[in-house]
């Protein structure tokens, strides 16, 4: 068992056993590591004969997950691919997109860092590695650890597509697995940036930076002012039915989207 379904067990009280209905959803960690299982603690209280599997390990393992037809759900924050689209009517599989909520990718530095602004320009330089110190953006000297999620992460490819002009991520970048993952490591390094959705910037030891003179909140993503702003989505094959179309359906209604808002995304609705 991974540690996403660990702890989803552990957080909703429940074994699998003695369901008469069972959800799996895999994909995004954005949306798995808290908002998933945030909606779907709220939607057992009403449905207790649900039970949820859910693996929080990228937008591609979400997507590969509907085509397999190994999920109900695949959660994604970016879209599918040309390719991933092929690859499952290959399969006979039609990937149908929901948009659930939207989000901000943040640039996150250690809350002693004094660097408080910074350019889009100077954002793609940090990450592409073609500015190293801290002095080339008026921080002090040192050098930069960059921490970007993993390749299979569909935050790592919207930033590289809206941070970075699609250009390859610095050699010396580290790969995490999770947002909580890049939020922890840059809290502990005094040098450490990284980017991170709206869900984890409440935590202690970083700051947000503003890029142009833009700010990751509601307004701002919404409005699309906010350079990283992006949809997030459930994906499923064709247009869904049975316990995954109620799931979808209370993701989307009032108190979904309450939920949606309260764990710190920018509700879709």
């Amino acid at each position: 068992m991974n540690k996403t379904l660990l702890f989803l067990t552990v957080f909703l009280g429940i074994s699998t056993a003695g369901f008469s209905q069972r959800l799996v959803i895999k994909g995004s960690d954005t949306l798995g590591a808290k908002l998933v299982p945030q909606l779907a603690e709220e939607y057992r209280a009403t449905n207790p004969n649900v039970s949820f599997e859910i693996a929080a390990e990228g937008s591609t393992t979400g997507l590969s997950a509907i085509t397999d037809g190994t999920a109900q759900i695949g959660m994604s924050s970016r879209r599918a691919k040309p390719t991933e689209m092929s690859a499952a009517q290959a399969k006979g599989v039609t990937l149908k997109p929901f948009i659930v909520a939207f989000d901000g990718m943040a640039v996150i530095v250690n809350s002693n860092n004094p660097i408080a602004k910074l350019s889009k320009r100077q954002v793609e330089q940090i990450f592409t590695g073609a500015v190293g110190d801290w002095s080339a953006v008026g921080g002090n000297p040192g050098k930069i650890s960059i921490y970007t999620r993993n390749t299979s992460s569909g935050t790592y490819s919207d930033w590289k597509e809206l941070a970075m002009n699609r250009k390859d991520y610095a050699p010396s970048s580290q790969k995490m697995a999770g947002n909580e993952q890049i939020v922890a490591e840059v809290a502990k390094n005094p040098n450490g940036v990284g980017y991170v959705g709206l869900a984890y910037l409440a935590a202690a030891g970083i700051k947000v930076i503003p890029v142009d003179g833009h700010m990751p909140n509601e307004a701002e993503v919404r409005s699309k002012k906010y350079p990283y702003s992006r949809p997030t989505f459930y994906y499923t094959n064709g247009e869904p039915t049975g316990e995954a179309a109620k799931f979808i359906e209370f993701t989307l209604s009032p108190e979904g989207q309450a939920i949606v808002r309260r764990v710190g995304f920018v509700p879709a609705k």
